[in-house]
């Protein structure tokens, strides 16, 4: 059963504006395995934007609550490089409590815009 939805997008520039404004904002918003692709280089602006605004998707299917930390929600490749979603912490603690047990994540970017829509479920 689909319990809630999120969605949001972000202007690659803008985003990569700030990066470059305050660098430590990368250390802030994404874990280390997120800064980096599966061959070890640093991620693309707009594989990050899109990253971002997979957090802020989750924050939305979760009602926005206060006090959720960004490294509590995690963009992963799976297996065969797709992205998958893990959430921990103050994540995971308000998901437990609206039953959430599965994720399904959607990432793109093209034209300067990132995007990225999650589907919260319960079994």
């Amino acid at each position: 059963m689909i319990v809630s939805v999120g969605i949001d997008v972000v202007l690659v520039e803008r985003f990569a504006t700030a990066v470059a404004r305050t660098p430590l904002l990368l250390d802030r918003l994404f874990t280390a395995g997120e800064r980096l692709s599966r061959s070890g280089h640093p991620r693309s602006p707009e594989s990050l934007a899109a990253r971002f605004a997979a957090k802020e998707a989750v924050a939305k299917a979760l009602g926005a609550p206060r006090g959720l930390a960004w490294h509590d929600c995690e963009i992963v490749p799976d297996a065969d490089g797709r992205p998958w979603l893990t959430v921990t912490g103050t994540v995971a603690e308000v998901a437990a409590r609206m039953k959430i047990t599965r994720w399904h994540l959607s990432l793109s970017h093209d034209g300067g815009i990132a995007s990225a829509m999650v589907v919260a479920e319960a079994a």
